[in-house]
């Protein structure tokens, strides 16, 4: 059996506590700062919980002493400390940061580590490049990516068409942060919010614009292979307006602990969510230009007895099959390794992985 620390007592860590304690196979401790916060889990009895101050000096490292791996899902400031504890215990260490220079930390720790170092393990960034990789492979040369994610409610009923589902401090670093993207077969940043577009699926209008941090390693990948890579989050139409103007306009961007008061007293968060995915690649093949789409609605739905949100299925269930293949020995055991080195077949076969099963044209759920 193997010992896991999940840090971050929230509802991603705790789905994902549920979910690998269930099994049998992993023995599940959950940290975090506040003993409220852990009081508030609901979380199989399997689970053990700990009240701790990760930033003191060698806290989480005696919590972490012999275990197999350590699992983030606390707020991505806190990815670098979580990072640094699993390098000097040698422990294995996968996160859901969607932060870039966050990432880029945890790269160089993985340099001179002696385990396995998997950032980005959620749904965007995580899921969606491994997706990408894997239509972008089945071309001779490649035109565009282009990758689309994003978690709404089923029922819209306020101005911002939006419900908290997911980190509100990701969701606030998403809109301020500078989006990487490759233009004209060259790596560049692009402004966050901007270069909106419109698109329907299953007969539901969306608009999209980009956002920090969804592509992950991705840039980095297909860099000199690919003329056009860019990552852009999904909402229902007239959302990223508002947001324009209450981050540059009203200067929001620069108060993000009240930018979150506001929206965290403001918005209501529910269970009744959709993720959608949406990844788009264009290339040729023997000689002639092609396009591939990869397109999936999540619903929230239960597991067992528990009822999770489409964002809390997706995100878990990513970085449990994550850990689950690197448990297994599918994954190399030691170093840094990208969501798209990780094989889409392998990982819609793992027993998390199902969780992403869609329907083909007869109705019925494949992998």
């Amino acid at each position: 059996m193997k010992e896991i620390v999940i840090v971050g007592a929230g509802k991603i860590g705790g789905t994902i506590a549920n979910l690998l304690a269930n099994t049998g196979d992993y023995r599940v401790t959950v940290v975090d700062r506040a003993q409220a916060q852990l009081d508030a889990l609901e979380v199989s009895p399997l689970v053990v919980t700990r009240c701790i101050e990760i930033g003191e000096e060698g806290a989480l490292e005696k919590v972490l002493a012999g275990k197999f791996a350590v699992l983030s899902a606390a707020p991505f400031h806190l990815t670098t400390r979580i990072a640094q504890a699993a390098a000097s215990s040698d422990v294995h260490y996968l996160d859901l940061t969607e932060d870039v220079a966050s990432t880029r930390i945890v790269k160089q720790l993985a340099a001179t580590a002696k385990t396995a170092f998997i950032p980005q393990c959620g749904l965007a960034p995580g899921f969606i490049s491994i997706v990408a990789n894997d239509l972008a492979k089945r071309f001779d040369t490649l035109e565009s990516v282009r990758m689309r994610v994003g978690a709404l409610p089923q029922y819209p009923s306020n101005a911002l068409n939006y419900n908290l589902t997911w980190s509100t401090d990701g969701v606030i670093n998403e809109y301020c942060e500078p989006c990487e993207a490759i233009v004209d077969g060259e790596l560049t940043e692009v402004p966050p919010l901007e270069e909106r577009e419109e698109f329907s699926l299953d007969g539901v209008t969306y608009e999209a614009f980009n956002t920090s941090g969804g592509l992950g390693t991705l840039c980095e990948t297909l860099l000199g292979k690919v003329r056009t890579l860019n990552y852009r989050t999904i909402r229902y139409p007239g959302h990223a307006a508002i947001m324009k103007a209450l981050l540059n306009d009203l200067g929001l961007r620069d108060r993000r602990d009240v930018f979150k008061d506001i929206l965290e007293n403001a918005l209501p968060s529910t269970m009744q969510d959709v993720v959608v995915i949406f990844v788009t690649v264009s290339g040729r093949k023997k000689g002639r230009l092609l396009q591939e789409t990869y397109a999936n609605k999540v619903y929230s739905g239960h597991i067992g007895e528990m009822l999770y949100s489409g964002i809390q299925i997706t995100t878990a269930s990513a970085i449990c099959a994550v850990l689950d293949m690197l448990a297994n020995g599918d994954l190399p055991q030691q170093g840094f390794l990208k969501q798209e080195d990780i094989a889409l077949d392998a990982f819609l076969a793992n027993r998390f992985g199902k969780a992403y099963a869609q329907a083909d044209t007869a109705g019925r759920l494949v992998a």
